[in-house]
């Protein structure tokens, strides 16, 4: 056979088993998998993302948490089951977890820590001012501020409601108050939706 020949079958070999394993099987996989229903609650995990949690979500791709956070919770066999350790999660990642997802934000670096259930660490308040400025809630973080997206503006009558309780440094001049803007309101929201703790029986088969 004309070697021209073998290295295009060889490529298209390549090409296709990568494809079946990296695309067509996950794919597969996830179109076959069903929301969890409880019926004493009947309540469904996982739910669509909808309404401000969706209009966060697209914040938190366009400003690229996803380059330095995950969202998938590793196997208690990947060294030393650390990932749980840390407080991350309780239990492993599972299709399951992200068949609303479109994209999969899985991550593929850990420079900040695992937020697959930040929305059960920390409080929308919390969020909201490790938005505004990370140092002045984690001494040493080198993640970059948001602060664009939060307005500083003359207050006028009585504070907002929505205002960011600062202190030192961070405190605006008197008679300003710091504020979220719709954006900030909507990424606080699809962080605090972030939640796999949810028990599912397959999270427990194989580790």
């Amino acid at each position: 056979m004309d070697r021209g020949m073998v290295l295009f079958l060889g490529c298209m070999l390549t090409f296709t088993s990568s494809w079946l394993g990296l695309v067509f099987a996950p794919f597969n996989t996830l179109s076959n998998v069903k929301p969890l229903v409880d019926e004493n609650t009947n309540t469904a995990y996982p739910r669509p993302w909808q309404g401000a949690e969706l209009e966060g979500r697209q914040s938190y791709a366009r400003n690229g948490c996803i380059y330095c956070h995950s969202q998938q919770i590793r196997p208690s066999s990947f060294a030393n089951n650390t990932d749980i350790v840390r407080g991350w999660g309780t239990r492993r990642s599972v299709p399951r977890d992200y068949i609303y997802d479109a994209p999969i934000m899985l991550g593929t670096m850990r420079t900040g820590p695992d937020l697959a259930n930040v929305g059960v660490r920390w409080s929308a308040d919390w969020n909201h001012k490790h938005l505004y400025n990370p140092r002045m809630m984690v001494a040493g973080s080198i993640m970059p501020s948001f602060s664009f997206l939060y307005e500083t503006r003359k207050i006028v009558g009585e504070p907002s409601r929505e205002r960011l309780i600062l202190s030192g440094e961070w405190q605006p001049p008197a008679g300003y108050e710091v504020v979220p803007t719709s954006e900030a309101n909507s990424l606080v929201r699809y962080i605090m939706a972030l939640n796999q703790s949810t028990d599912l029986p397959e999270a427990h088969d194989n580790e």
